[in-house]
């Protein structure tokens, strides 16, 4: 396993709440084209998250696709990402084709921009209960399994199948595959 991972993050729909500004507008068939995306809210437990997987030593970046036909979108997205993820501000990748991304993961909502094409883990953000605590815990428990397989190593004591960690029902699939 890689103790640094390289984490792609949507912002509409999985930080950003898209979907709560939008259906202020029932009737606008493109809410994205005429949308202020500086003033959507933060997606719950969206910041906490973010902080957490930064605090655990991962590379973590924005990858977002602005509406073509909005183009004030774009600097509204950037003013919104440095007013609630500083920490991101110079980490942000604008793009219709998030298959051409290099990383690790992929945290996505949607899937009609290569997200299933990503050369990495997709996690589909919202489907199957994956919600930001459950990502949370998913990666905390991928830094676990890496911090006690080190140490098994560095003792050179046989690795029994870590079992015992919490959390760690559930998650097996993803923390193998990356």
């Amino acid at each position: 396993m890689k103790k640094k991972l390289t984490i792609f993050i949507d912002m509409d729909g999985v930080l950003a709440d898209f979907k709560k500004a939008a259906d202020v507008m029932p009737d606008v068939k493109n809410p994205d084209e005429v949308l202020d995306f500086s003033k959507f809210e933060v997606m719950p437990g969206a910041k906490k998250a973010v902080a957490k997987i930064i605090a655990m030593g991962h590379d973590v970046f924005i990858a977002s696709t602005p509406p073509w036909n909005n183009p004030d979108a774009w600097g509204q997205k950037r003013n919104w990402i440095e007013e609630h993820f500083p920490a991101l501000k110079r980490k942000v990748f604008l793009t219709h084709r998030k298959d051409l991304l290099i990383g690790d993961i992929l945290i996505d909502d949607t899937t009609y921009r290569g997200q299933k094409d990503f050369n990495g883990t997709f996690l589909h953000f919202g489907q199957n209960e994956l919600d930001w605590a459950t990502i949370s815990t998913m990666l905390g428990t991928q830094n676990t399994v890496q911090k006690y397989w080190e140490s098994a190593q560095q003792e050179q004591k046989e690795i029994p199948f870590p079992t015992d960690i919490p959390g760690f029902e559930g998650v097996l699939d993803a923390l193998y595959s990356i």
